[in-house]
């Protein structure tokens, strides 16, 4: 544990990602147990064990153990930003010293999980009693759930890939899917030998163009680039290998289950074959928005009324495996028809059909296409160059995405809250609203878009302006007024405004406009 402890202290510490590969490459390379490296590599991969104790339970026994009142460990807790670390800075120095391993330490808070309360108390404070503070934050953030350092996948992939003096794309690949620690060892790794069936690969994902005219998209002729529309879905991965059906979300969940008239999908298509694409739900043909998506997908049962009336279909992107061989590095122009070959072959599938191209000759075309994204359901362009390889995660150059402008509204600042980790002195993330007649009622939250100097000026502003205190939460003077970007809207019982937004975030602050020049409610609701 001590080993892994100073690896996390130390890429916290670390901003520049080539010192970051190197960090890694060195715990790889010098950690004696095998169980360990699999295991940090899992947790920097998002692969944490479930809580097996409650943040109430955690802050009772920390506060008892250090002798301080509860009231003031969560005064501490709101200044700090988190609870891992209020907690590793309050208990008293350690009793003794321990060498356990980090796999050790993972499977004691696994076994914990259905103990009775007093057994997860005396462990978790015994824990605490042979630990150092740093040692202390890891475990911490371990039975939280909330364990998260800055550092990614691709750095992950780079240093095993030098450790194991493999391919990176053949690294990414192993890693990919629900594996654990416990099913993928450090050994099959190494020799490159999982069985494992339903692996996905890991996706190729596009950069946005951010521009709304020409002089933004790259030097484009249909000669080297297709168009195609961007969905406005799920990024799946639909796989068939030796009869068996898996399909994967991007986030790497597998949701097979969720959508079972997908496997229908093998009624046409006979060969083993990974395939990417968009995941919709339709009704008569046309695809309907993700707020009709979003049903399908935290449904624990899927009924037939359901099936009946959110159907699902995959819009298919590309082809990534062929009778079990990867053609990634296939041109994209080669890998797209060879998939149209395998869906023309069989018969018409209305599970599955291919994405459409968008005919353009120039550029003036794709901004008009573009234009129109909307009356087709989509939300913009994706820009594909015929001649490019299927990379893996996100890379310049060959493929973008060319989304329709967002939909804007000037709201007012009501309330706002205090950040985590780096951002615990600062106010961060904010409640805003809009007017309904001569009363200001909130509708969304929003915290992504503003930079450092503006974050510390609206802190600044808070504290000399805060109306009454709930916690972390402030609730302030409703004198600022920020332009919202959002993807989407649809109709809410369970908001007060009665909308909920898609990916709300900050495009500016307006500082050239009073409170009372800010959106109403009945403008807002004119995007339904």
């Amino acid at each position: 544990m001590k080993q892994f402890a100073a690896l996390y202290q130390q890429l916290d510490q670390t901003n520049g990602s080539n010192e970051k590969v190197q960090l890694l490459k060195d715990f790889f390379e010098h950690s004696r147990s095998d169980s360990d490296k699999m295991w940090a590599i899992a947790l920097f991969t998002h692969r944490r064990p479930s809580r097996p104790v409650s943040t109430t339970l955690l802050r009772q026994w920390c506060a008892e153990v250090s002798g301080i009142p509860l009231w003031l460990l969560e005064q501490n807790y709101h200044i700090v930003g988190d609870l891992a670390e209020t907690l590793a800075l309050v208990l008293p120095p350690p009793s003794y010293s321990n060498e356990n391993s980090l796999s050790y330490w993972i499977q004691t808070i696994i076994q914990l999980k259905d103990k009775p309360e007093e057994i997860k108390k005396s462990t978790i404070v015994s824990a605490w009693s042979m630990m150092n503070t740093m040692e202390r934050l890891v475990f911490n953030k371990l039975i939280t759930g909330g364990f998260r350092v800055g550092v990614s996948e691709k750095s992950i992939h780079k240093a095993l890939a030098q450790v194991l003096e493999k391919d990176e794309n053949q690294v990414a690949h192993m890693l990919s899917g629900d594996w654990k620690p416990d099913t993928l060892t450090w050994k099959q790794l190494k020799d490159n030998a999982s069985e494992d069936v339903s692996r996905p690969y890991p996706f190729y994902l596009a950069y946005a163009l951010e521009s709304n005219g020409k002089e933004g998209i790259p030097e484009i002729s249909p000669e080297e680039w297709a168009a195609e529309w961007k969905w406005d879905g799920i990024r799946c991965q639909w796989i068939m290998r030796n009869q068996q059906i898996f399909l994967w979300s991007r986030g790497e969940e597998l949701i097979t289950d969720k959508f079972p008239e997908l496997t229908k999908i093998a009624d046409s298509v006979n060969e083993d074959v990974v395939i990417d694409g968009e995941l919709i739900v339709q009704r008569n043909d046309v695809p309907l928005d993700f707020a009709e998506l979003q049903k399908r997908i935290s449904r624990k049962n899927v009924t037939s009324a359901i099936l009946k009336n959110l159907p699902a279909r995959i819009i298919a992107y590309d082809l990534l495996e062929y009778g079990g061989t990867d053609i990634r590095h296939w041109p994209f122009s080669e890998r797209r028809n060879k998939l149209m070959q395998i869906l023309e072959k069989g018969a018409p599938n209305p599970y599955i059909e291919i994405s459409p191209l968008v005919p353009f000759g120039n550029a003036e075309e794709l901004i008009t296409w573009r234009a129109k994204s909307r009356e087709y359901k989509a939300e913009g362009l994706m820009l594909k160059k015929w001649d490019e390889p299927y990379h893996t995660g996100r890379k310049k150059g060959g493929m973008w995405k060319w989304k329709v402008d967002p939909y804007t509204v000037d709201a007012v600042m009501i309330y706002a809250q205090r950040g985590h980790g780096r951002r615990a002195n600062l106010y961060s993330d904010f409640t805003f609203a809009v007017w309904d007649n001569d009363r200001l009622v909130p509708f969304t939250k929003a915290y992504s878009g503003l930079t450092d100097s503006e974050m510390n000026e609206i802190t600044a502003f808070v504290r000399k302006n805060t109306l009454e205190n709930f916690g972390p939460v402030a609730s302030v003077r409703p004198d600022l007024v920020f332009e919202l970007a959002f993807e989407g809207i649809q109709a809410s019982s369970r908001h007060k405004a009665g909308v909920a937004l898609r990916f709300p975030r900050i495009k500016r602050w307006r500082k050239d406009k009073l409170p009372a020049e800010a959106d109403t409610l009945e403008r807002l609701k004119m995007f339904l």
